[in-house]
């Protein structure tokens, strides 16, 4: 497992406390999982996604994670539907493991954009993390 300040943790990403990430694009949104989600999971085995048409509301659950160790929910830090998924996981999952950043899950059209208001910076994410 890597130490805090090992970790990659890219300041232009909006993150949660369920250790997702957020990155504006555009009028879409790409939503991942943390290098420290992904650190703590283990090597990542299966992925369960949405279908793109698929709508949530901030924090609802939208797919799981299994990895050697457990599945873990993956919840949805803005409400938005699902415009795209990230097929590449189907077949290879564990790309996650190996950059949790260029491999997002899912991309979204956000409903209302006053939510990244809600999430961590960078510095807040870190401070949890040290906790």
């Amino acid at each position: 497992m890597k130490e805090i300040n090992e970790l990659n943790l890219p300041e232009n990403l909006h993150y949660t406390k369920d250790h997702e990430w957020v990155r504006i694009d555009g009028d879409s949104a790409l939503v991942g999982i943390s290098d420290y989600a992904q650190d703590q999971l283990g090597d990542i085995v299966y992925v369960e996604m949405p279908e793109v048409g698929d709508e949530f509301s901030q924090g609802e659950e939208f797919g799981t994670l299994e990895s050697v160790k457990a599945v873990s929910e993956i919840y949805l830090p803005l409400t938005g539907e699902i415009i795209e998924v990230n097929e590449a996981l189907e077949d290879a999952p564990e790309l996650v493991n190996k950059d949790p950043y260029e491999n997002w899950l899912v991309r979204i059209r956000p409903a209302d954009l006053s939510e990244l208001d809600e999430l961590l910076s960078v510095d807040e994410y870190l401070d949890m993390l040290n906790g």
